[in-house]
């Protein structure tokens, strides 16, 4: 669940508002100011925030917030401040035009979000760019990731939970014969992954998993998606695999990777600390733990410093930690 926390008795947006203002006043930047407000309110409240702060001064808090901040922590208040469709199209788009293969943030929010989400992230992009997400995607993509990408970032998956036991026993020997068959590009394994439904998704690789003796991305074998672990294509398969499966335990992943590495990978933390703390945060931390035998409040914190150290600690739930 969340790990985001705000007080029970919160202030007006124009109080917070102006209590900003002043932390932009001064001899210096009030950067703890700024996080014991900011860190503690929700996304509608952050929303009526940026507009009292426009309203009462005539400027776009998250400009003022960029004249005033630098460095990681600056990334970090900046994309939590933005409203979560916002912040995704903002991800997105970042993604689409230095598009690696090996990137896969368009996969995440393209596999974790609901489809009204998705739609939401979709509009929002189209107002903040001019231009449709799609249309950018299938700009900056090519190959078998543009055959991929373009449908899943432009899906809208049924979202009830009913699911048809016979479609998922067919379409998951569908899946076994292309990956048999190492057609991983195939059109009809990619519209199963990028349109059914998740509940669907999830019997089919049950099926999957009881007809054929292993997961569809588990088993390192000459013939299923682990076939070749360098294969940048097969990986962003095994993603959208995860994502929709489990996707505080891909998370969970995600932010090991970021903190082990040699230096730390400041994006990739930051993104999943401020797409996920109002979404599951407390379960990717309960994961982390049982994975590594550390909190991951002390992770973070022997990883970073200063003001950016204290922003992702408090969206964590973990301040007084």
């Amino acid at each position: 669940m969340a790990t985001l926390s705000v007080p029970s008795s919160v202030p007006s947006a124009y109080e917070d508002a102006e209590q900003l203002r002043k932390a932009f006043s001064g001899w210096g930047t009030n950067e703890k100011l700024i996080i014991s407000i900011l860190a503690h309110r929700n996304a509608t409240q952050r929303r009526n925030i940026r507009q009292s702060y426009a309203d009462a001064y005539g400027e776009d808090l998250l400009k003022a917030l960029d004249k005033e901040l630098t460095n990681d922590f600056e990334k970090a208040v900046l994309l939590w401040t933005l409203e979560p469709a916002e912040r995704d199209a903002l991800l997105a788009y970042d993604s689409a035009r230095k598009w690696h293969p090996s990137d896969v943030v368009l996969i995440e929010i393209a596999s974790t979000r609901s489809s009204e989400d998705l739609l939401s992230v979709r509009k929002a992009y189209h107002n903040r760019y001019k231009r449709s997400l799609e249309e950018d995607v299938a700009a900056h993509t090519k190959g078998d990731f543009r055959k991929l990408l373009v449908p899943l970032v432009s899906s809208y998956r049924y979202e009830g939970s009913e699911v048809n036991m016979s479609l998922a026993k067919s379409e998951a020997k569908v899946l076994h014969e292309k990956i048999v068959e190492k057609a991983y590009n195939d059109e009809e394994l990619i519209r199963i992954l990028a349109t059914r439904s998740k509940p669907q998704l999830v019997a089919t690789f049950n099926d999957y998993n009881n007809a054929f003796g292993n997961p569809i991305n588990k088993v390192d074998r000459t013939q299923d998606l682990k076939a070749d672990p360098k294969d940048e294509f097969l990986h962003a398969l095994r993603a959208i695999i995860k994502c929709i499966i489990c996707p505080e335990k891909y998370y969970e992943k995600i932010v090991r990777l970021a903190i082990s590495k040699m230096g730390t990978d400041e994006g990739a933390l930051t993104r999943v600390v401020t797409t996920r703390s109002e979404v599951d945060m407390s379960k990717i931390k309960d994961l982390y733990y049982k994975r590594n035998s550390v909190p991951l409040d002390k992770a973070i914190k022997k990883d970073t410093t200063g003001d950016y150290e204290d922003l992702l600690l408090a969206l964590i739930g973990q301040e007084d930690a």
